[in-house]
């Protein structure tokens, strides 16, 4: 433009929604591009598959992986913790690689659990990769928790369960748009339940159309959440294409 006055951009895209609003058997929900959940009613912040020690547990077993897996994955979890200060945490399962995690953890993760679990309460579901009550460090421990009209567990029972959250399966969704295949972690939900994301670093997934995820959502009502580089999106799962 002439005159010294500056150009108006408008070709750069209004950002996109952090989080978005679900209501989960009669519950409101709050997922988060984080990756965690947020009860807003009851304080409770939640969170699935941290897989914490991952490289170490390949490292005993000879297999030679990064070893920051833990450290990265507890940064995000201290984020989400600040921001939201939760009355309560839930970790839903497989918080640890395997049953000897916890007992072999680092005492610099372990400070930094200790420091988030201070003044609040935290509870441990019990997960595949980690069965057992995690070694030296506070909170509940349980097969499942109940809050509000919402039960928490690891794995998803078989056919419909109303109300359940649940984790195990490390949920992704794929989206085909102009030719272009984009395939993210989401949230999973067609209002009676809900499947979360894996939180942890080093973690993998599996899409909404595999075999493993048979039977468990109503296909017409079921939504994914889609943990995008900069925005959640919300995608119909009868409008994905392959």
């Amino acid at each position: 433009m002439h005159g010294g006055a500056a150009a108006l951009r408008t070709d750069i895209p209004a950002p996109g929604p952090l989080t978005v609003d679900v209501i989960v058997n009669g519950t409101a929900v709050t997922c988060d591009r984080a990756g965690v959940m947020w009860l807003p009613d009851s304080g409770a912040l939640v969170v699935s598959d941290l897989h914490l020690e991952k490289g170490a547990a390949f490292a005993r077993r000879g297999m030679l992986l990064p070893p920051y897996d833990t450290a990265a994955t507890l940064a995000r979890l201290g984020e989400v913790v600040t921001r939201y200060n939760p009355r309560l945490v839930i970790s839903l399962g497989d918080s640890f690689h395997d049953r000897s995690g916890s007992a072999h953890l680092p005492e610099c993760y372990r400070d930094q659990l200790k420091a988030l679990q201070r003044g609040r309460d935290w509870t441990w579901i019990e997960g595949n990769h980690d069965p057992d009550r995690p070694v030296g460090l506070e909170g509940h421990f349980c097969s499942e928790l109940h809050v509000e009209t919402l039960v928490f567990r690891h794995e998803p029972k078989s056919g419909m369960a109303d109300g359940e959250i649940a984790g195990h399966l490390h949920p992704t969704a794929r989206v085909v748009r102009r030719g272009k295949g984009v395939r993210r972690p989401c949230f999973a939900s067609d209002g009676k339940r809900l499947l979360m994301p894996a939180f942890g670093s080093t973690t993998g997934g599996l899409e909404l159309r595999h075999p493993a995820m048979r039977g468990l959502f109503d296909r017409n009502q079921l939504v994914a959440h889609l943990i995008g580089r900069e925005r959640i999106y919300s995608v119909a799962f009868n409008r994905m294409n392959g």
